[in-house]
């Protein structure tokens, strides 16, 4: 997902939101609905109902009107949920069958709504499509959408639109006075980087990485051989030799007064502070290349650059993240969507949205052409997709790295030896996957 959902958005509502029960589904939801029917409907036409989340609505609607005009007998009804309000109104549509015919969902949203059975299957159709081509797809991107305990037997439930991942942000001036004349390469490069660069007598250091923000820890997680989670995603793996490994180097940051123990609420204006070199790295989203250009002075668009993520041993993975095109299950008008979906994947049409919103596509080919192939500070984001690993895709999973960072902040405030930290993480998750448990295990005696 991008800025506008992802970073900002999945975090404070991963942080606040409850479990789905009876009474969250059925509980109303005061919010205005910003619509933005994108033409009048002309007679005869069908009407389509398009929810998005957030600020991609706002590019969308400049996209609508070629579609409408390639697909006259369809009129695109546009709806854009504000954040705040877009878990709870979608749980509200699908307890009271009022879903849209599609809609933009954060991928780490479908395996909830999948669950419910509230997403029309989308494997066949993208079988007889001539313009969704899987194959031209970051791989595991494209698997954030298959719901399964594993990806090559998950059951496709939506199209990716736009990608979000994590790299590093470097002052690259910075590193020539110390001496690198290179983005690190690995975790060993990045220690000496960062020791060389924090001064944190003078209010200078390697690197900022919030204490209450998830995506750093998960990064460096995803990059160990083992998984996050074991016996098909039944319990917590935290207690793992490279879960552990990750979470020491997250640690042993702080612990060295590379990165300050702060909040993102106390870091202030990141990109500020960058500028000023208070940070000489800084972990974050692709949403940030169009907004270091826009606030750092023209003086100092040559003093930063990106890099992908450095891994223990060499270049490292890094989250897939984003959001995705699905057919809600109760649409009357599952071909008009399709032809919607098929429509906003189009590399020319990705290119487009690319330069009116600044999210990243999920297809190789997009990245062929305009803007995004000629820009240097992007390729950076194009080598790491080809890295990105897919988080477990259970309902949970927002419940399980929110809690993983609560107590990872622990851990660097000295309270828990990573030993320890890793045993609560576990039983925090195996607590939480308890009732997932004993739904596979009935499934399994029953068959």
């Amino acid at each position: 997902m991008s800025k506008r959902f992802h970073h900002d958005g999945e975090q404070a509502l991963s942080a606040g939101r409850t479990p789905i029960s009876a009474c969250a589904v059925a509980l109303s939801v005061g919010m205005t609905l910003l619509l933005m029917g994108c033409s009048p409907a002309t007679e005869g036409s069908q009407e389509l109902t398009f929810w998005t989340i957030g600020r991609e609505g706002e590019a969308v609607a400049k996209l609508i009107p070629d579609f409408e005009r390639e697909h006259p007998g369809i009129h695109v009804k546009l709806q854009q949920l504000p954040l705040s309000a877009a878990h709870q109104k979608l749980l509200t549509a699908v307890a009271g069958s009022s879903t849209p015919d599609l809609g933009q969902l954060g991928n780490t949203w479908i395996p909830e709504l999948a669950a419910l059975d509230a997403l029309e299957p989308l494997q066949a159709r993208v079988d007889h499509s001539s313009i969704v081509r899987q194959a031209d797809y970051f791989p595991s991107i494209w698997a954030t959408n298959l719901i399964g305990n594993s990806p090559d037997k998950g059951v496709l439930y939506g199209v990716p639109w736009y990608v979000d991942t994590r790299l590093l942000f470097y002052r690259n001036d910075l590193l020539r006075q110390a001496g690198f004349d290179h983005p690190p390469h690995d975790w060993v490069e990045w220690r000496r980087m960062l020791a060389a660069l924090s001064s944190p007598q003078l209010g200078h250091y390697g690197i900022l990485l919030p204490t209450n923000e998830f995506e750093p820890l998960l990064a460096l997680a995803l990059q160990q051989d083992e998984p996050l989670l074991r016996d098909g995603n039944r319990y917590g793996n935290f207690r793992s030799a490279g879960f552990k490994r990750a979470l020491s180097f997250y640690v042993e940051t702080f612990k060295l007064r590379q990165a300050p123990m702060i909040t993102n609420v106390e870091a202030g204006n990141p990109w500020t502070e960058f500028g000023r070199g208070v940070y000489a790295f800084h972990l974050s989203g692709p949403w940030n290349i169009g907004e270091f250009r826009q606030r750092l002075p023209p003086t100092q668009q040559a003093d930063w650059s990106t890099a992908p993520l450095p891994g223990p041993e060499g270049p490292g993975a890094s989250n897939a993240g984003g959001s995705s095109l699905v057919i809600f299950r109760h649409s009357a008008h599952k071909d008009m969507a399709w032809q919607l979906i098929e429509y906003l994947s189009q590399p020319t049409v990705q290119q487009r949205f690319y330069g009116l919103l600044g999210d990243m596509p999920p297809r190789r080919s997009s990245w062929e052409g305009g803007a995004l192939h000629d820009d240097p500070k992007a390729r950076a984001v194009r080598d790491q997709l080809e890295r990105v690993k897919p988080t477990p895709p259970i309902p949970e999973w927002e419940r399980i790295v929110t809690n993983m960072q609560l107590v990872a902040a622990q851990a660097v405030a000295g309270q828990l030896t990573v030993d320890q930290a890793a045993a609560e993480i576990d039983r925090r998750v195996d607590q939480m996957l308890e009732k997932r448990r004993w739904i596979l295990d009935r499934q399994e005696k029953t068959r």
